[in-house]
């Protein structure tokens, strides 16, 4: 088996990875190398939206900001803990102009103040963006970083196991995809930035080539934390992209079709004035996150009529810009809300159809979709609620480690948001965990294991998964169907709409694919490895969010953030249209806990525990500096 040495490998090629890596460079002097499936994979380089976000402590204009402030926001969304909270807000204006630096084009006054707007869950103006592919823009100068730093690339391996000494990280093993063996590098540390696990959901706004790598921390011993935690809301299907800001705020049609062709406007159905539902519609680019709170006198309706639609009706659900909704040749905005009619008529956009309206509003919202393949002026846009992010994780400390020593997890795939979390938070959090990784390794320097220990280890996970890939080929081919059915389960009833019976169902029925999984699942050739690692890794992520959610809904049940969990228990309800029923929580004594769940003895184990509280520490310069001297005095 061919094998790397070391000090540190990160996994991913994302703006958190590629981060990662130079931080440990910069900072460490240590010889680190990314292991990548694919460089130009990934949600960093191929999502956005309309202006993707990136948010920051607040570097313009005369609105008052402050670390601690930023923090308590942060920690206010709710199962946070507070000393990540601290780290993203102390260290975020040095990881942003770290990237204005690196040449990220964020937009600043001729003075140079940074000024930002306000964004969800943002009481201060502290977002910026760089345009529509702002993660992109990153990704792209974070790459051109680590090549000035000559940090090796080894592209076209995917991570298939953890290795460990004890409790320790002692290596990686992959498997090569172009050459169709296993790989191993030796290594004391491991970063894993391999962003969410959005494999384990069919309806998704990621992208095709990302789908996460979150059961390789499972595998190896760590937790995982607020796995009930999601993100939803409304995207095309193809490509897959978020259809918020302009592409709602100009009021383009919802059209239903069922098998027969039949198209339906269904927002008439639930709506008793079509401009209650055009202001819906409109509020919806603003709210684009599926809201339970926003549901009885919201914009969320619209998610859950759509959901409706799609899953419960069977129908697919598209967005038509080339004709006004409700038959309407004229819409008399001034029947809109006061907000809808007051944005639109201050762009001058109280005109036309939908297509009209956003080539005068966001004409690069039309090229996008033209760039992909999709003429909106002349073609319909199926959408569905889709995930969009994980709040939750990879349970970590505060220097992004986990519990396994020499394991750490940056960007998406580490659990350090809560129930919510300001739209843009994640960029942010994901530069500032890849600079809190590198300053932990740079500090331990922890030595490689032995070359006799190491093989030891690393052959018997070879002849391991060896044996896995061999057996697998003698039986009938079905881990490619099996991945696509236990997602589309998995969208159905364990998504933004939570139906805790069916969560119990397919949670057993996970449970029985992975203790038989060696026995039942098969592949063609082992040219379809992947097929069979993406589904071990789905079935492992899916059975420990299915069992966080099960217990979730035992312990509390009320519905919350991004999911709506329905009421199976007769307890008074909110209610809607007579389709789902949920309660909402009654306190807010619920955010004050993180639930965590990791794999113990083949079966998941879920646990509660308190926050940990925003640090309170002594900001007398003198003993900082103090203190400060002798850290550094340490790690040399």
């Amino acid at each position: 088996m061919k094998s790397y040495t070391y000090d540190a490998i990160v996994i991913g090629t994302g703006a958190a990875g590629y981060s990662a890596a130079c931080r440990i460079t910069e900072l460490g002097k240590r010889s680190v190398a990314i292991v990548t499936e694919g460089i130009h994979s990934g949600t960093s380089r191929n999502t956005g939206s309309d202006k993707q976000t990136y948010y920051k402590l607040g570097l313009g204009g005369s609105l008052p900001d402050s670390v601690r402030k930023m923090a308590e926001t942060l920690f206010e969304g709710g199962a946070v803990d507070g000393d990540n909270a601290l780290c993203e807000a102390a260290l975020s204006s040095r990881c942003f102009y770290r990237l204005c630096e690196l040449g990220v084009p964020f937009p600043h006054n001729r003075y140079g103040e940074y000024v930002g707007y306000k964004t969800d869950h943002d009481p201060y103006a502290r977002a910026t963006s760089a345009g529509p592919l702002t993660s992109k823009y990153m990704t792209e100068a974070l790459e051109k970083s680590a090549k000035k730093l000559d940090i090796p690339i080894h592209d076209g391996l995917l991570a298939i196991e953890i290795l460990k000494a004890g409790d320790s990280v002692c290596g990686l093993l992959c498997f090569d995809l172009e050459s169709l063996e296993l790989i191993s590098f030796r290594c004391a540390d491991i970063v894993l930035a391999t962003g969410g696990p959005c494999g384990i959901y069919s309806d998704t706004v990621y992208p095709e080539s990302h789908h996460g790598s979150t059961g390789l921390a499972v595998s190896a011993g760590a937790a995982l934390r607020n796995m009930t935690e999601w993100q939803y809301g409304l995207a095309s299907v193809s490509p897959r992209w978020n259809v918020s800001g302009t592409y709602m705020q100009v009021l383009p049609r919802f059209v239903s079709r069922d098998s027969d062709g039949n198209e339906y406007e269904f927002l008439a159905e639930h709506f008793a004035d079509i401009y209650s539902a055009l202001s819906m519609v409109f509020l919806k680019g603003y709210q684009w996150p599926f809201d339970v709170r926003k549901i009885m006198d919201g914009s969320s309706v619209i998610d859950l009529l759509v959901y409706r639609e799609t899953v419960q009706k069977g129908r697919r659900v598209f967005l038509d810009f080339t004709k006004n909704p409700f038959g309407l040749d004229k819409i008399d905005f001034s029947r809109l809300s006061h907000e809808a009619y007051k944005y639109l008529s201050g762009a001058n956009a109280c005109f036309g159809t939908p297509i009209e309206r956003l080539g005068h509003m966001n004409q690069p919202a039309i090229d996008h979709y033209k760039e992909k393949g999709v003429d909106l002026r002349s073609e319909y846009l199926e959408i569905s609620l889709c995930a969009q992010h994980n709040n939750g994780g990879i349970a970590v400390d505060s220097h992004w480690e986990t519990a396994i020593e020499g394991l750490f997890a940056v960007g998406e795939c580490a659990g350090t948001h809560g129930v919510s979390r300001p739209g843009g938070s994640a960029l942010n959090a994901g530069q500032v965990g890849a600079l809190r990784e590198a300053q932990r390794i740079s500090a331990k320097k922890r030595p490689l294991a032995s070359e006799t220990i190491f093989e030891r280890v690393a052959k018997e996970a070879e002849r391991r998964n060896e044996l896995i890939l061999t057996r697998s080929q003698k039986r009938p081919s079905n881990a490619k169907e099996l991945l696509e059915m236990v997602r589309k389960n998995m969208s159905a009833s364990a998504a933004a709409i939570r139906d805790t019976e069916k969560i119990d169902k397919l949670y057993a029925e996970a449970k029985v694919l992975l203790d038989d999984f060696a026995s039942s699942v098969g592949i063609s050739s082992r040219a379809d490895a992947v097929d069979l690692y993406l589904l071990r890794d789905t079935l492992t992520v899916q059975l420990l969010t299915l069992a966080a959610m099960s217990d979730y809904a035992k312990k509390n049940g009320a519905s919350r953030g991004s999911a709506l969990y329905t009421d199976i228990r007769g307890v008074t309800p909110e209610g809607f249209d007579g389709n789902f029923a949920f309660t909402l929580p009654k306190d807010k004594k619920h955010l004050s806990l993180i639930q965590e769940v990791l794999m113990k003895n083949g079966a998941p184990s879920v646990s509660w525990r308190s926050v940990r509280p925003i640090p309170d520490e002594d900001l007398c310069f003198e003993e900082v500096w103090r203190i400060y001297r002798e850290d550094q005095k340490n790690m040399e």
